[in-house]
C-alpha cells in the first residue's frame, strides 16, 4: 500500500513517549527520583517534588542528583537553611564526582542566606583543591551546564570564577583590601569587564579614586574583556559619578588577607601550572597546609 506524499503519518506511542521526555526534560522509569522529577518539571508542584526527593535519598535512587536537585528546589521556596542542613547532613552519601557540584549549590544558598563567613571558608577550600590539583576530579576540563546548553570550562576560568566569588564576598564584609587582592590576581588570569568594575569600588572604598578612575575608564572604552555595552557602561558610568561625590581624603582602610597572601602568591606560581599532579606539590602548598592545621587547633 503506497502512502500519498501530502499524507499525514501520526508518532508511534513509543515515539510520543520520547517526545514528551525530550520536551520535559524528564528521565525514563518509575522509581522515586524519577518520580520528583516529574512532579517537578510537568505537574510544577515543588513542595510535593520535596518530598519525592526526599524518598530517593532514603531508597538509594539517584542520591547525587536528588540530592543536589531537592536543595535547587528548596532554594526557589526560600527554604535555604533547610536546604543547607540537607546537604552537610546527606552529602555523605553521594559519590566523590558530586561533592563539587554540592559545594557549589551550598556556595550560593550561603549566598542567598547572608551567611558570609561561611561562604568565604567554602571558597577557600576550593582554591586550595586547585592547588592540590583536585578540582575537576583531576580532570583539565570540565562540563558545565547553563540554560539547557554544555560547555567546557578550563581550570584557569574555575580559578578566575572562584576568585570572584571570593571578592565580592569580602565585599560583603567591606573588607575592601582583601577583596582587592583577590580581584587583582582574578584579573590576571582572566580579566573581564564586571570584575574589574569590582576592583574599582573597592579602590573607591579605600579613597583611592584616581586608580579607580583609571580603571572604569579602560572599560567604558571597551579595553577588557566581557565589556556588556549597556548594563557594564552603565554600572561604570554610577562608579565614577560615586567618585566625584566623594571626598578626596578619606582614609584607607587596614588589609587584613590571612590566607589570601597565600593565594596571591601562589597563584603567581599556579598561572603557569592550571592542573598540578597530585605527586608534585608546589612549596606554597605546605604554607597553606601550615595555615589550615593552625586554623583547625
Amino acid at each position: 500500500m503506497q502512502i500519498q506524499a501530502n499524507s499525514k503519518i501520526s508518532p508511534r506511542k513509543g515515539e510520543k513517549r520520547e517526545l514528551f521526555h525530550v520536551i520535559h526534560k524528564v528521565p525514563y522509569g518509575d522509581s522515586p527520583y524519577v518520580r520528583a522529577k516529574h512532579v517537578q518539571l510537568v505537574e510544577k508542584d515543588p513542595e510535593a517534588a520535596i518530598v519525592w526527593f526526599w524518598k530517593a535519598i532514603n531508597a538509594g535512587d539517584k542520591v547525587d542528583s536528588a540530592l543536589k536537585d531537592m536543595a535547587v528546589v528548596m532554594k526557589q521556596l526560600d527554604r535555604t537553611e533547610e536546604a543547607i542542613e540537607a546537604i552537610k547532613s546527606f552529602r555523605d552519601r553521594c559519590s566523590k564526582q558530586a561533592q563539587e557540584s554540592l559545594d557549589n549549590v551550598l556556595i550560593d544558598l550561603y549566598k542567598k542566606c547572608g551567611r558570609v563567613e561561611e561562604q568565604i571558608e567554602l571558597l577557600k577550600r576550593k582554591l586550595w583543591m586547585i592547588y592540590q590539583g583536585d578540582a575537576f576530579n583531576g580532570k583539565a576540563t570540565k562540563t558545565a551546564r547553563s540554560h539547557g546548553k554544555k560547555f567546557q570550562v578550563s581550570i584557569k576560568q574555575e580559578t578566575s570564577r572562584v576568585l570572584g566569588n571570593l571578592g565580592w564576598a569580602y565585599m560583603q564584609q567591606s573588607n575592601y583590601a582583601a577583596a582587592e587582592a583577590v580581584y587583582r590576581k582574578a584579573q590576571q588570569i582572566e580579566p573581564d569587564a564586571n570584575k574589574s568594575c569590582n576592583l574599582s569600588k573597592c579602590l573607591i572604598k579605600q579613597g583611592r579614586y584616581d586608580e579607580a578612575r583609571s580603571i572604569l575608564d579602560n572599560v567604558l572604552q571597551g579595553r577588557i574583556l566581557g565589556y556588556d555595552d549597556c548594563r557594564t557602561s552603565t554600572r561604570a558610568n554610577e562608579l565614577l559619578q560615586e567618585i566625584e561625590s566623594q571626598q578626596p581624603d578619606l582614609p584607607s582602610l587596614p588589609m587584613d588577607l590571612n590566607l589570601e597572601e597565600v593565594i596571591v602568591e601562589g597563584l603567581d606560581q599556579l598561572m603557569s601550572e592550571w592542573a598540578p599532579s597530585r605527586s608534585r606539590r608546589l612549596p606554597i602548598f605546605e604554607e597553606i597546609s601550615k595555615f589550615w592545621d593552625q586554623v583547625a587547633c
